[in-house]
């Protein structure tokens, strides 16, 4: 490949902005940074170099919220999960996937709009347990196998247990980097990390970490309700470019 100054520029702001956005919001890394990696890179490229920047970017987000963490509460999320990816990597063959996405984009968007005008407490999920919990799980990772989706239904959902935001993220952040662990050593296997793929990430990664550092410092300074508005806007803008896939 060719390495001529928009490229590098397109492949290290993607990296650097997808970084900080997981270390403040603590997802979110294809949602920002996709968009520029699919105008400089080949596509069967971007996916992997997403799974790679995504762990990496988790892995220094976890430090942020490592001591609020509890296995307990996320065991049920990451063992739905963990089956849910396989059925997601499947449902590839058989379903539609721009049914879905158009699906899942239009949810969204009602979701987050609902939300961010609404602006108040609320309480949906709080009285479910652990087998609630893992079904969720299991949705997440089908989405994440499916389309890379495995954070926004979690994270709806935690929501609407009514858990302040700290909480909400020690339980779907570890349950992000698993999930996405588990889509890389998939991708990994089924040779999509090519050795093309190899120096672009050397370059990537170390750019991410440091967003998704300087992420993390910033959330630890941000009020509690700037960072429920962060995650929502980023849900309205999952909707929108799912929606916008679609119907290209």
């Amino acid at each position: 490949m060719a390495y001529d100054p928009l490229m590098l520029a397109a492949l290290l702001g993607g990296a650097l902005l997808a970084g900080f956005v997981t270390g403040f919001a603590g997802f979110g890394t294809g949602l920002v940074a996709s968009g520029l990696w699919f105008h400089v890179l080949p596509a069967a490229m971007v996916p992997p170099l997403v799974a790679i920047s995504s762990v990496g970017a988790q892995c220094i987000g976890l430090a942020t919220i490592r001591p609020k963490f509890s296995w307990a509460a996320a065991r049920p999320y990451l063992v739905g999960g963990l089956l849910g990816v396989p059925l997601g990597v499947f449902a590839l063959t058989s379903l539609s996937p721009d049914a879905l996405r158009l699906s899942i984009g239009v949810f969204l968007l009602a979701y987050s709009l609902t939300r961010l005008l609404q602006d108040r407490p609320w309480s949906l999920a709080g009285r479910a347990g652990a087998g609630a919990d893992g079904a969720i799980g299991a949705i997440g990772g089908f989405l994440g196998g499916f389309a890379g989706l495995s954070g926004p239904v979690p994270i709806i959902w935690l929501q609407g247990k009514g858990l302040s935001f700290e909480r909400q993220r020690a339980i779907f952040q570890p349950y992000n980097m698993a999930i996405l662990s588990f889509a890389t050593a998939a991708m990994g296997w089924g040779g999509a990390i090519t050795r093309d793929l190899l120096p672009i990430a050397a370059i990537a990664l170390p750019v991410t970490l440091l967003g998704a550092w300087i992420g993390g410092r910033l959330y630890r300074r941000a009020s509690e309700k700037l960072v429920i508005r962060v995650v929502l806007g980023l849900l309205l803008l999952s909707g929108v470019v799912l929606i916008a896939q679609s119907l290209a």
